[in-house]
């Protein structure tokens, strides 16, 4: 096991780390859906939620792979963090996918039909925002805040970062924001939680491998 996966077991589920900045992130997270709600725009705060469900997907399976691997996450965040939720999982990073759901779906131009630079303006926007998150994250991991231990999800091999670890969060936000029916958004995103809740369950509260 690495010494960043022991590191993030040490403090995993713990509330040793607390930070009172916590809360008042909490309160600015649920005003930017409250305004939302307010506006009855149902579009954004739904494909919000597909962002942040998707995200839920992804550390999940990070976590099986590292209770399996007995080697290291896929990614870690076992530092500088108030709330370790999951191995790769922190409650700022939660809140920050939170937030970057609803901003990824008001960047959508109104016309679908739009091209930016020549491309349709919903895959610009996917491939566009993804590269964005990744140079983020390995700004992040240059920091030392978000661990990276294997050689295929690095910094000079980033493709499966940005095929994985993000496209397919701002794909499916989008593509709840474009569905026509509320009750479509709503049994998508219904289906994304409902997995997300049955993993956590099942491979958390149960058998309490993550």
């Amino acid at each position: 096991m690495t010494v960043s996966a022991k590191q993030g077991l040490e403090i995993l589920r713990t509330s040793s780390n607390f930070q009172w900045y916590v809360i008042p992130i909490l309160i600015i997270v649920i005003y930017i859906y409250a305004v939302e709600v307010e506006k009855r725009n149902w579009n954004v705060l739904l494909a919000g939620l597909a962002f942040w469900g998707m995200d839920w997907f992804n550390e999940i399976w990070n976590a099986l792979l590292f209770y399996f691997s007995g080697y290291a996450p896929v990614w870690g965040a076992p530092t500088k963090s108030a709330y370790l939720i999951l191995i790769g999982l922190n409650i700022e990073i939660t809140f920050m996918f939170l937030v970057a759901g609803i901003a990824c779906a008001k960047m959508l131009p109104k016309d679908k039909k739009k091209k930016i630079l020549g491309i349709p303006n919903r895959y610009f926007l996917v491939v566009f925002n993804s590269i964005l998150f990744v140079i983020v994250e390995i700004i992040l991991n240059r920091m030392g805040v978000l661990t990276w231990e294997y050689s295929w999800w690095q910094p000079y091999c980033p493709w499966l970062i940005l095929l994985i670890g993000y496209m397919p969060f701002i794909a499916m936000c989008y593509i709840v924001h474009d569905m026509k029916k509320i009750k479509n958004k709503l049994i998508t995103v219904g289906i994304i939680f409902a997995v997300d809740i049955l993993g956590l369950v099942i491979f958390g509260a149960i058998l309490r491998w993550i």
